[in-house]
């Protein structure tokens, strides 16, 4: 494992030269590009050397993608998301975050799981509507990850990028529970769970872990005030608050992605807002995280794009696939106008505009693709996952590689 995830890490620092030197596309999708692309001729080793493509599989399985991302990475590229954002840009847009964030989710989650369930009734593949649901859940959040990478080179005005980086921050936490849920009321063992069940474990994970994420961003706070005078454990501090804290929300059964979001939150106002840190000490902490930060989400979506070499290929898949598409981004447009209808922003002249680039904008991300790999073994699970990378790869490819057009065309950039 440890010699796979030096092999990967390799990987993402060349493509990531590559990108910078010659692609020159935003990193989240020029390094998802150059491992889709490299993945292609490996695949072909199926055909002239069996032995050989099984080694190249195996070194991508013995990684365990969702492991990683749950158990390392989420914590930390949550918590280096959160922490430079301002929480005044999110106070000002916490209707339309809270409401995505949560409604939107249920919304969205409902509305693909049934359609979906339809569609594929009516190709004779007769996916089970519980897992119809489940894969509306798993596909329903957007991702953070994805998304503030697009985000920092896009140029949207603030209101929107508050907008569409808090739901994605905080949608995220709500997806993993939703999908928690539903895969214990529809256990495939057959003991499923009541429904009394599934709310209070939906409000124990998503209240316990905002009272967590506050309490260690407080805690946390006053710890690097008191050594703001040693720059280095002031980098070192929050690294054991992201993977300590996610470690201990896993142990006491709370949703470890809010708090993380919470606890980056409460850190990074409060240390701006401060006069014991030095300039030189804010700084060297912000550089810190954007560098694992870069790093971190180079590895990740390098990953996404080699996990092509592990997906089942039938035609039928495919063209369920491509159905998909379009049920997600029809269902993120309804879920976003019901949304904004029922919660309607005053200070937004260019609502109709809005809509339309939060359904583009409503990328989708590892935190899917692991979800979908979480799944028990099943008839299903293989069309689950099929249906999930290649959405995830439209949205990363597709609108990542668009949207700072189709926000232009809108006249929705800091330029327009």
């Amino acid at each position: 494992m440890f010699q796979s995830f030096i092999i990967l890490l390799s990987l993402a620092g060349l493509f990531s030269y590559l990108n910078h030197k010659f692609l020159k596309l935003p990193s989240t999708i020029g390094l998802t590009l150059l491992a889709i692309v490299m993945a292609i001729p490996l695949a072909l080793l199926q055909v002239f050397n069996d032995t050989l493509f099984h080694e190249v599989c195996a070194l991508v399985i013995s990684l365990d993608f969702k492991t990683l991302l749950f158990d390392v990475m989420l914590s930390l590229l949550l918590f280096a998301g959160a922490l430079h954002l301002q929480v005044k840009d999110l106070k000002k847009e916490r209707k339309s975050i809270l409401s995505f964030a949560t409604l939107g989710v249920l919304i969205s989650a409902t509305l693909i799981g049934f359609l979906i369930y339809g569609v594929t009734m009516a190709l004779g593949i007769n996916l089970p509507l519980g897992y119809a649901l489940i894969f509306g859940a798993l596909i329903s959040p957007t991702d953070p990850i994805a998304a503030l990478a697009i985000l920092k080179e896009l140029g949207v005005k603030k209101s929107l990028e508050s907008k569409i980086a808090g739901e994605s921050l905080f949608n995220d936490g709500i997806g993993v529970v939703v999908f928690v849920s539903l895969v214990n009321i529809f256990s495939m063992s057959g003991e499923g769970v009541g429904f009394i069940e599934v709310i209070s474990l939906f409000t124990e994970e998503t209240i316990g872990g905002a009272i967590v994420g506050i309490l260690l961003g407080l805690i946390g706070f006053q710890l690097l005030k008191s050594i703001a005078d040693e720059p280095k454990i002031d980098i070192m501090l929050p690294l054991v608050i992201a993977l300590g804290g996610y470690a201990l929300c896993t142990l006491i059964g709370v949703s470890g992605p809010l708090a993380m979001v919470f606890a980056a939150l409460i850190i990074g106002e409060k240390i701006r807002a401060s006069h014991t840190f030095t300039v030189e000490g804010k700084n060297e902490l912000n550089v810190f995280w954007e560098v694992l930060d870069e790093i971190l989400n180079a590895v990740l979506f390098v990953f996404i794009g080699l996990e092509v070499l592990l997906l089942s290929f039938m035609w039928d898949f495919a063209l369920i696939s491509v159905i998909a598409i379009l049920v997600v981004l029809a269902s993120r447009y309804v879920t976003v106008l019901i949304l904004s209808k029922a919660f309607p922003d005053p200070q937004d002249q260019k609502q109709g505009a809005t809509i339309k680039i939060l359904t583009w904008g409503g990328l989708r991300g590892a935190i899917s693709v692991a979800l979908a790999l979480s799944l028990e073994p099943s008839p299903y699970r293989e069309i689950i996952i099929f249906m999930t990378y290649i959405i995830v790869v439209f949205s990363i490819l597709v609108q990542g590689l668009t949207i700072k057009g189709v926000a232009q065309k809108l006249k929705l950039t800091t330029d327009s």
